[in-house]
């Protein structure tokens, strides 16, 4: 029996609103070489055999690398890498499992003496998945033609090789050694295909930080006091920088080396290592570390290792134990694994960074450190850990993104990098546009693309040394693959939220989510906090979100089919027009609120148009509510009643107000003369009591429980006449705003709909 191991902790959410996506993906083919013959000479029982250990091998390489198998083709397997989640390596983990396939299948016979050869194609481009299917064995999960070309590229790879699409070796490029071949032709192409091969992983070289620093100094300056204080303090200190991709935290940790060369006229060791997506060995980010301290290059023979690695250590410890650390130490290099002589070998790297901490101030610094292995974290905690006991001038300087949730121990800092002011970004497009001899004059059409980001920006300006235009073409690949990988950080109704939102071509608010997603109104509002909460989302000064990058908002849109994208548009055509009701918001702090003003005048709400907590800026006057332009229960629709004329009030409304949240009898008798006298649908008048127009805010309006405990603290005489019932089956309430003996009619059917504590913006 095939075993087929699915990776369950990645393909299973409670629920997912959107069935299917367009997404990027990368293709991995692989098939058996001379499969035909070697079947022919083979006893059947021998046969299921080798097909059982071939396919269980595959198997357990797709597993690690978090490829789902999609189909098994004869002696062929297909996987999908990013089907339904990208981390914006797909490619070269699709790569890697390629490489590991071969090696695994050269290291051992599977049946007998019996060696089995493969061809491994890969390949990345676009396709439809079926988000509900793509887990190991669904088949059928992708539709697009980049499957076929991952199944054209292992027929022309060597026996033993990987070959690559063109686009697959620009996501590789600088991770993966690669040998670009001639071009080969394919059946129903024009144009020949460009093949490479992979032939190795290789070590990611450091980034170039050769220009100047545009922005960013509060932030240099923020984090270079913090470890100031804890090396003059000797009290050590955890840092954390954090920011998403492309919005320069590796740039920042450069920059900061330079600017902390010495505390109080003392050096300041700085010792900084990277970790790169997925370590061949979990301790790696360890053990280069310790190959940093001694000054090791990568290619030293093992007599330069020993030499250096005791010239470190003799200054620091006993000679003995020198004799006993420095064959610990290279087995660590040679090997940084989870055994234990590697883990041996980790614990001594610890002692000697705290032996240089207590000779002199240290910083350990640790960039991309949400890429390492648990046992990495654990490295740091113990180091900072025994640092704090002893009292040592140490801090530890990690750099990573939003999600990474570890915990820091003891006195941590955060220190979250915000995208650049307009200026800056300006500046900054300036200097590489000139830099790559490129027009000054493309910054007016790159600005509103690259969001404040420094990465943006870079991967723009390369696109346009390349001859593409990036304001009429798709996004470069660099910058799609980081923004896939942002909006994967959430499955199920969160990442429909985000796709809905890429939809709408106004502002962002609840309340058209929910229409275009056909929810309940309000049930996006917790979705739409987290995803704020995450980065991803900014809430606008106005009312309703926006993205924090342009690029984001690409993505999320064109993830979605052409019909739900037909879909989405018609719900959002026929939602209500903004002029016909009233915003809905919520203030719960003491802060100044801006209020402008609408136009209330006669006869411009009718009926079936208006729902409590779903209400829009516009226009509403006494007299305009009629029948059913607010559904609910008879006790609902007194409620309202209540609150409409006991709230009445004919005083105007100053331009700015405060909002308080206080309980005093005082703040209560303030209250009344806040935006909350406008905050209402005021009741109608019967003919020739109708009150005059009046000005309302268009935002910063107050939910209804609000208004019932605001209500509730009104002086009695203040509060208007029970509302009674009329033989039209109406309510009315006397005293309100007209001559006495007047009533104001009001429908006797208001379903009022609760706002969650969402704010609907127009």
């Amino acid at each position: 029996m095939i075993t087929i191991i699915a990776d369950r902790s990645r393909t299973d959410h409670p629920h997912w609103p959107v069935p299917a996506e367009r997404r990027t993906v990368t293709v991995l083919f692989v098939d058996i070489v001379g499969s035909t013959a070697l079947v022919d000479r083979l006893d059947p029982e021998d046969v299921r055999a080798l097909q059982r250990a071939y396919f269980d091998t595959v198997a357990g390489v797709l597993h690690r690398w978090q490829g789902v198998v999609e189909k098994y083709v004869g002696d062929a397997v297909m996987a999908l890498f990013g089907a339904r989640n990208s981390d914006g390596f797909d490619a070269y983990r699709a790569v890697r499992a390629g490489l590991e396939i071969q090696a695994a299948l050269d290291r051992h016979s599977t049946v007998g003496d019996i060696r089995l050869r493969v061809r491994v194609g890969v390949a990345t481009g676009e396709v439809v998945v079926d988000l509900g299917d793509a887990v190991s064995g669904g088949h059928g999960v992708a539709s697009g033609a980049v499957i076929t070309t991952a199944a054209r590229l292992q027929e022309y790879a060597p026996p033993g090789a990987v070959a690559l699409c063109a686009t697959t070796a620009r996501a590789t490029a600088g991770l993966i050694a690669q040998r670009q071949l001639a071009s080969v032709p394919v059946t129903g192409r024009v144009s020949p295909m460009p093949v490479w091969h992979a032939v190795g992983p290789i070590r990611p070289s450091a980034a170039r930080h050769d220009g100047p620093l545009i922005g960013r100094r509060r932030e240099l300056a923020t984090i270079s006091e913090q470890l100031i204080r804890a090396l003059r303090e000797r009290s050590p200190r955890w840092v954390s920088v954090v920011g998403p991709a492309g919005s320069g935290r590796s740039r920042l940790l450069h920059e900061l080396t330079r600017a902390l060369p010495t505390v109080d006229g003392v050096s300041v060791r700085w010792s900084v290592v990277g970790c790169p997506p997925y370590p061949d060995q979990v301790l790696a980010p360890i053990a280069e570390l310790a190959r940093n301290l001694a000054g090791i290059r990568h290619g030293d023979g093992p007599a330069t290792v020993r030499k250096r690695l005791t010239d470190t250590l003799t200054p620091l410890f006993a000679p003995d134990r020198v004799a006993a650390a420095v064959p610990a130490l290279q087995r660590l290099l040679a090997a940084p694994d989870s055994g234990a002589d590697a883990l041996n070998g980790a614990a001594i790297c610890r002692d000697v960074l705290l032996r240089l901490a207590a000779d002199g101030p240290l910083v350990v610094a640790v960039d991309d450190v949400d890429r390492a292995a648990p046992v990495v974290s654990r490295f740091l905690h113990a180091l900072f850990s025994t640092a704090t006991a002893r009292g040592l001038p140490l801090a530890v300087l990690t750099v990573h993104q939003p999600q990474w949730a570890d915990t820091r121990p003891g006195p941590a800092r955060r220190v979250t990098i915000r995208p650049l002011a307009t200026v800056q970004s300006g500046r900054l497009l300036r200097h590489l546009l000139a830099r790559a001899g490129q027009p000054v004059a493309l910054v007016d059409r790159l600005l509103p693309l690259v969001g404040g980001r420094p990465g943006h920006a870079t991967a723009y300006v390369a696109a346009v040394t390349t001859g593409t235009d990036p304001t009429v073409g798709g996004l470069p690949e660099a910058v799609h693959r980081a923004a896939s990988a942002e909006l994967d950080r959430f499955g199920g109704e969160h990442r429909a939220v985000l796709m809905a939102a890429g939809t709408l071509d106004g502002g962002i608010s609840g309340a058209a989510i929910d229409r275009a997603l056909d929810w309940a109104p309000g049930r996006s509002a917790a979705a739409l906090r987290d995803l704020v909460a995450a980065g991803l989302l900014l809430p606008r000064r106005a009312g309703g979100y926006a993205f924090t990058a342009p690029a984001l908002r690409q993505v999320a849109a064109e993830r979605l089919p052409r019909a739900l994208r037909a879909v989405f548009a018609r719900r959002a055509a026929d939602a209500p027009r903004p002029h016909s009701v009233l915003p809905v918001a919520r203030q719960t702090d003491s802060r100044a609120v801006d209020v402008h003003p609408t136009t209330v005048s006669a006869g411009t709400v009718h009926a079936g148009t208006v729902h409590a907590g779903t209400v829009h800026a516009g226009t509403v006057s006494a007299g305009a509510v009629s029948a059913g332009a607010v559904s609910g229960s008879p006790a609902r629709h007194a409620e309202v009643v209540r609150l409409n004329t006991a709230l009445a009030d004919p005083a105007p409304q100053p331009r700015r107000m405060p909002v308080s949240t206080g309980t005093s009898s005082a703040a209560s008798s303030r209250d009344i003369s806040s935006p909350l006298s406008v905050r209402r649908l005021r009741a109608v008048a019967t003919a020739g009591a109708t009150p005059p127009a009046r000005t309302m805010p268009a935002s910063h309006t107050d939910t209804l429980t609000e208004l019932r405990q605001r209500a509730d603290r009104l002086p009695a005489a203040n509060r208007a006449a029970p509302a009674v019932p009329t033989s039209a089956g109406r309510l009315t309430s006397a005293g309100v705003g007209a001559p006495p003996g007047t009533t104001h009619g009001v429908p006797a059917v208001v379903p009022v709909h609760p706002l969650e504590g969402l704010a609907a913006s127009a």
